[in-house]
């Protein structure tokens, strides 16, 4: 049972959509009503600007952290060692799939990170690094994003344990399910690059 409260509550925690409260208050409209629709920080600081973009990335992590801290004191402190997994992947599905919004929400970047960093402060950061790196110097979100990811299960498997690495494996396969039209476009160079700027005459 209590893991089905620890996701339980990192679920409700991830339906809240920083990204579209940012979004009412700086243009008055849903995020879904904007640029790709996506909630999240790259949709709203591409249409918005940096604040409300640096705004919705505070609020994403602050709701992975309050669903961690939720279930520590409910579990954690009673020597139940796994609340930090099963409220990670309550806040994936949430944030991607809101209840409120028809199941239709973000690609849980932000979480995965937040997700990733606080299971394995050391390796979680060097994924989370090396998919940002790469996002850089290739201009693509959706690789990077599929890197941070699949990098951070096998950190998992490799340095914590098995059932770490089974969630962030299932962490890993839902990134890439939500990034998949992203990966396509890379393929057929219709994926829009980020960080490129126009090469001068």
């Amino acid at each position: 049972m209590n893991a089905v409260f620890s996701i339980l509550i990192g679920y409700l925690a991830g339906c809240f959509l920083t990204a579209d409260v940012i979004t009412h208050i700086y243009a008055h409209k849903s995020v879904f009503d904007i640029g790709t629709g996506n909630p999240g920080m790259a949709n709203v600081m591409a249409r918005l600007g940096k604040k409300p973009g640096f705004l919705v990335l505070a609020g994403d992590i602050l709701k992975t952290l309050l669903a961690f801290l939720l279930t520590w004191i409910l579990f954690g402190r009673h020597g139940q060692s796994d609340f930090l997994l099963w409220s990670g992947l309550g806040v994936l599905i949430g944030h991607n799939w809101p209840f409120w919004h028809r199941f239709q929400g973000g690609k849980g970047v932000t979480v995965t990170c937040t997700w990733l960093i606080i299971a394995m402060p050391v390796w979680g950061t060097i994924s989370c690094l090396a998919g940002g790196a790469l996002t850089i110097l290739s201009g693509y979100l959706p690789l990077g994003a599929i890197v941070i990811a699949w990098l951070g299960s096998l950190c998992a498997f490799l340095t914590e344990s098995t059932k770490a690495g089974v969630f962030f494996l299932i962490g890993a396969l839902i990134m890439t399910a939500k990034h998949f039209p992203g990966i396509l476009g890379m393929i057929r160079e219709t994926e829009p690059r980020h960080f490129r700027h126009p090469k001068k005459n």
